[in-house]
Parts: structure tokens; C-alpha cells; sequence
């Protein structure tokens, strides 16, 4: 299923049972109109990934592809909730345990958005340094030339420290991969096509979710590669896309890249070069047209930085909600009596406690 460095055992996503054994007699099959909604679905979830697929690999972990595969997600679990409710399942006959199981790992999901946030504003505090050093080296002195060296290490001092809530993202993606095990859904046509539609859901989750982990994690021993039979129809998409950017990150990984992500990399690169130049206050070389256009490449470079990880930022921010309105839309479809009502207390708490 993945190659992570401590794989799980798969678990099905149901392994109390089939939720949906109430809703209808034996023998259902899915009438025309309900394959229509599945292949409907699962043709946008391709297209989508096809829009994914960079043109060249110089676009892989670039901020802006990283802002385009958020939308993505975020668009598709907007899907699966218009999904859930045109389906009209009576959700009330589904297993209490079931239900359970679904707020266990949307909380997860939304754990991960949290720590991507976390790391986004971890970042987004290490251009502070790098304004700082550009403000200093408009000037001709020598003494603030001292000074933006100064600031350009803690540039990179800020963006080299690890984010503890990053690492936490690998047991949880582990777990979630657990949960791919598509169940045999006998009794209901309304719950296979919902099952096999959450299936396409969880994997193109699972896979960006993995591949913003490595990067803000600057490591790609536990990228996960996930194996989908070519019986579903985005597939194809999914395999061509997975393949081409977890190959690629493994490559800028193994070249000891400062970071695979692009536009950080840039910046790297030309403090590297401007580095020697003001190192120890400099001189008459400093006022070079050299110097002039190596900085100039700076502010623009951290310019493009700043804008594309606010961008990034506000899509993460839209998964976040998205998953949060897919909770809601679930819970508030349940028709409990007032003692399940009482039961499901929790699960809302648990929502809050994520939020604040």
C-alpha cells in the first residue's frame, strides 16, 4: 500500500461492520442514475489531477503548484459533501461506531491543516530577517553590511529548525493510510457509490498531504507511494501524477538541495552568492553594479516568497474549512433522538478543541 519506514497493518475503514446493511434489501445494484453521479464524480476528481501534472519538473513544490493541488483537495471534499447530500442517505441507520470512526479521522485532517498553517507561519517569521538584511544593504555603509550578514543567518537559522507539529504529520498520514481499505458494501447502491467516491477522496488527500509533509519536513524517507488498481477510472492520472513528483522530490532530496521547495530554494541560492560579497563589511567592490543587481535579485526573490506562502496560507486555511463543513453537514444530517444528540456532544468538542 506505501512504503513508509514503520507500515501498519491495513485496517478497512469499517472494521465494525457494514454501516449501510439497514438502508435497503439485499441485491441492491446501482440504477443508471446513480452511475452517472459516480462517474460524474470520479471524471472530475481526474481531471483535476490532470491539472495537477506540471509541465516540467522545475514546477514541482513550486508555492504556486502547492496553492493549485490545496485548491484541488479542497475542491473535491467540497464534492464529497454536495455528494452525501444528494445522495439522501438516512444517516441515522449508519453504526454509532462508524460515525465515530469518520470525526477520528476528519479530526486528524484537520490536525494536519493545522500543522501546515503552523509551518506556513514559521516561515512566513523567517522573511522578517531577510527584509531586514535588504533594508540594511541599501545602504553603502560597511557597519550595516556587518549587520545584514547578521540577519541573513538568522534567515537561514529560522527556515534550517524542524517544526515538531510537522513531524507528527508522518503517524498520522500512517494512520490514515490504514484506512484505504475499500469495504464491501452488499446491501446499499447509495452506499457503494458513496464508498468507492470517499476512496478517490482519501487517496488524492493522503497523497497531498504526504507530499506537503516532506517538504516543510525537509526529508522524504517516509513520502508515501500509494498503489490504486486501474479499475477506477482516475487512476491513470493519479499514478502518473504520484509517480513524477515523488520521484522528483526524492532527487532534490538526494542532491542535498537546501529545500526542495522552488521558491525557497532560490532565495538560498542567491544569499549564497551574496553572502561572500558584504561578508566583514566590505570595501569598493561593494558598489559594484554586480553587488547592486545580486541584491536587487534578492528582494525579488523574497518578494515572490512572501506572496506565494500567503497564498498557500489562505488555501490551506479554505481545506481546513472544508473539512470542517463536511463534519457538520454529516453530523447535522443525523436524525438522533435527543440521547444519541447528548452522545455526539463529543465528537463537537472535539471540533472546538481543534479550532481554538
Amino acid at each position: 500500500m506505501s512504503r513508509p519506514q514503520d507500515p501498519h497493518p491495513p485496517r478497512s475503514f469499517f472494521p465494525f461492520g457494514n454501516p449501510f446493511r439497514k438502508i435497503s434489501p439485499k441485491g441492491s445494484r446501482k440504477s443508471p442514475q446513480l452511475l452517472a453521479v459516480l462517474h460524474a464524480f470520479e471524471a472530475t476528481v481526474a481531471e483535476r489531477l490532470r491539472k495537477l501534472m506540471p509541465k516540467s519538473k522545475d514546477e514541482i513544490l513550486s508555492l504556486s503548484w502547492m496553492t493549485l493541488a490545496m485548491k484541488s483537495l479542497c475542491e473535491t471534499h467540497n464534492d464529497i459533501r454536495t455528494l452525501i447530500i444528494d445522495l439522501e442517505l438516512p444517516v441515522s441507520n449508519w453504526d454509532d461506531k462508524w460515525i465515530d470512526l469518520y470525526l477520528d479521522i476528519s479530526t486528524k485532517l484537520l490536525d494536519i491543516c493545522n500543522a501546515f498553517s503552523s509551518e506556513l507561519s514559521r516561515l512566513n517569521q523567517g522573511n522578517l530577517p531577510l527584509k531586514c538584511a535588504l533594508h540594511n544593504l541599501n545602504s553603502v555603509s560597511s557597519k550595516l553590511f556587518v549587520r545584514a550578514c547578521s540577519f541573513l543567518d538568522d534567515w537561514r537559522q529560522q527556515v534550517n529548525s524542524r517544526n515538531p507539529r510537522i513531524e507528527k504529520c508522518h503517524s498520522i498520514l500512517d494512520d490514515l493510510v490504514g484506512s484505504l481499505d475499500l469495504p464491501k458494501v452488499k446491501n446499499s447502491a447509495k452506499g457503494q457509490v458513496l464508498m468507492q467516491a470517499m476512496y478517490s477522496v482519501k487517496v488524492e488527500t493522503i497523497f497531498i498531504c504526504s507530499v506537503f509533509t516532506a517538504a516543510f519536513s525537509g526529508s522524504s524517507k517516509k513520502l508515501l507511494d500509494l498503489d490504486v488498481a486501474d479499475v477506477y477510472s482516475w487512476a491513470p492520472a493519479f499514478i502518473s501524477l504520484q509517480n513524477l513528483v515523488n520521484e522528483e522530490i526524492r532527487v532534490r532530496f538526494s542532491s542535498g538541495n537546501f529545500s526542495v521547495m522552488s521558491e525557497l530554494e532560490t532565495v538560498d541560492a542567491v544569499v549564497k552568492e551574496l553572502y561572500p560579497t558584504i561578508q566583514g563589511g566590505g570595501g569598493d567592490a561593494m558598489e559594484t553594479e554586480s553587488l547592486l543587481k545580486t541584491v536587487e535579485e534578492l528582494g525579488g526573490a523574497t518578494e515572490k516568497l512572501s506572496q506565494g506562502m500567503d497564498l498557500l496560507s489562505k488555501e490551506v486555511d479554505g481545506f481546513f474549512q472544508a473539512v470542517l463543513t463536511s463534519r457538520d453537514t454529516l453530523l447535522s444530517a443525523m436524525r438522533f433522538d435527543d440521547k444519541n444528540v447528548n452522545d455526539r456532544v463529543v465528537g463537537r468538542n472535539i471540533v472546538k478543541q481543534v479550532v481554538h
